[in-house]
């Protein structure tokens, strides 16, 4: 069993390097031509948040592979090498709150700060909004934590006499489970002991477990609300992007009558940008600046994509043909990616259907997929289990892009090979990092059967559902259902209107 522990503890070291490199990779191909040599304090917050956000996804695995590790052993301590869980969970998330709540905003004041103040002011400038920031936020969590930070649990209290060991169980039946001697009629009495016995024990947690638990209730929402309407968009719009390919090179002509339809909006867009930019320096950004701002930073996107698939419709250069091949070929992914998404968010949804909102269960199904395939080898179901746990990330982003592009419910942050601006990278950081602590808690309970005896269940599982003031929203699944409901309205309203393609101007007139 040691010898495991040694390959568990070499997997994980292995893994984080891994991670910090593919971050690395990430941030230097998509980044924007404008922070080239430049802004490496945001670029450093921003692989570790990413790397802090995944790895915080990875850890649910590892704890089950951690248990797996002591499964024969009473308890884990018992086992050579056993991963420290429960402090590498508090220590993750206490980093993870501080990344999100003063680290990453600093970091976005500083960086969009003025570029003609010297670095000194604007890193005063960004400080002193951290400072406003921080007395808000601990003074809302000192409030709440001194006010209501108990966990209330509910107990039996039961009492028995007691007997001497016998060997002799052939009274013992269905009817009957206790030994029960002619001079003791009451040696059941526990066992029979009624709900009038029950009783509700309460304690105060510990302010780790209650920031933790905050910081879940605020993920929870975001990522019942982005990760609803995602899991549905991701394998949707990848299959779409498909049937809306170019199928052909277009001629030179069509390309020159498309682009000079394209160079017409973007000078109508740049002229509603200037007047935009003229109403600020007179009137400030008000309401209806705000929301004009918004549906331009929308049409810029969609004149963006509408480049890109020119582009790839009628391609130039030496290597045309190869680069149609690898246009037809990526395109051919999408649809293959698309499918496997869809299998695997209507996996997801049957299985919280199944599982979480039917009580009792109706199956444990992805609980007893991964447990076979633990049986065929044995990190294998361990493997399938965390890339189910990555799939609701990367629902999570794609439910934030549509959401942002359909409906302008938030700042629209888009993520773009070699065009991202560092701003874009942090927020999209930080929404990660806030939604990583709900999909853990979120995923810990679909799939408890599997995850069972773990740390992490200790910890999002009784401390969780008994918190003092939010226990019921996870009792009664509340953010289960509201997923579900979102996933199936998402499909419905894609498989209608999505397909389409409006016709655009600029600034969405």
């Amino acid at each position: 069993m040691s010898d495991f522990n040694v390959i568990l503890l070499i997997i994980v070291i292995v893994v984080t390097v891994l991670v910090f490199l593919f971050n690395t990779y990430l941030l230097v191909n998509y980044q924007h031509p404008d922070d080239h040599n430049q802004a490496y304090f945001p670029k450093a917050v921003v692989v570790f948040g990413l790397s802090v956000a995944q790895l915080s996804i990875l850890m649910l695995p590892a704890d089950v592979a951690n248990r797996h590790a002591c499964q024969r052993a009473l308890y884990n301590g018992a086992c050579d090498l056993t991963l420290p869980m429960k402090d590498l969970w508090y220590a993750v998330y206490i980093i993870d709150a501080v990344l999100v709540f003063l680290v990453i905003p600093f970091t976005m004041f500083y960086y969009e700060g003025d570029q003609e103040k010297s670095v000194a002011r604007r890193a005063v400038g960004a400080l002193m909004w951290v400072i406003v920031i921080a007395i808000v936020v601990g003074l809302v969590l000192g409030i709440l934590y001194g006010l209501i930070g108990k966990v209330d649990f509910t107990v039996r209290h039961l009492s028995s006499t007691t007997i001497g060991f016998t060997t002799d169980y052939s009274q013992l039946t269905s009817r009957s489970p206790c030994l029960v001697p002619t001079n003791s009629p009451n040696a059941c009495s526990a066992y029979n002991a009624g709900y009038g016995a029950e009783a509700t024990w309460s304690m105060r947690t510990t302010f780790p477990q209650y920031l933790i638990a905050l910081t879940t209730i605020v993920g929870s929402v975001l990522f019942t609300i982005f990760g609803g309407v995602g899991i549905a968009c991701l394998p949707l719009s990848l299959i779409f992007a498909f049937f809306k390919r170019p199928t052909a090179v277009i001629t030179r002509s069509q390309y020159i009558k498309e682009a000079t339809i394209l160079g017409k909006r973007a000078r109508e867009l740049k002229e509603t940008t200037l007047a935009l930019q003229r109403e600020e320096r007179s009137s400030g950004k008000g309401r209806k600046w705000r929301k004009e701002m918004k549906k331009v930073q929308q049409e810029l996107l969609y004149l963006e994509e509408d480049v890109q698939r020119l582009e790839e419709a009628y391609p130039q250069g030496e290597k045309a043909d190869t680069t149609w091949a690898l246009t037809v070929l990526g395109y051919l992914s999408k649809l293959l990616l698309g499918l496997v998404g869809l299998v695997v968010s209507g996996a997801w949804v049957a299985h919280i259907i199944v599982y979480m909102l039917i009580k009792p269960p109706f199956s444990s199904f992805l609980n007893q997929v991964f447990i076979k395939l633990d049986d065929v080898w044995g990190l294998l179901g361990t493997v399938a289990f965390a890339f189910f746990c990555l799939y609701l990330i990367l629902a999570v982003i794609s439910g934030e892009m549509h959401l942002g592009l359909n409906f302008g419910l938030i700042a629209i942050h888009p993520m773009k090979y070699g065009g991202t601006l560092m701003n874009s990278f942090l927020f999209n950081v930080g929404l990660i990092l806030l939604c990583s602590v709900s999909v853990i808690q979120f995923c810990s309970k679909a799939f408890a059967l599997y995850a069972r005896a773990t740390t992490a269940q200790e910890i999002f599982g009784l401390t969780l559902e008994s918190l003092r003031g939010i226990k019921y929203l996870f009792r009664y699944n509340v953010f289960q259902i509201a997923f579900c409901v979102l996933s199936v309205v998402t499909l419905v309203y894609y498989l209608a209107f999505g397909w389409r393609r409006k016709k655009r101007t600029a600034a969405g007139v």
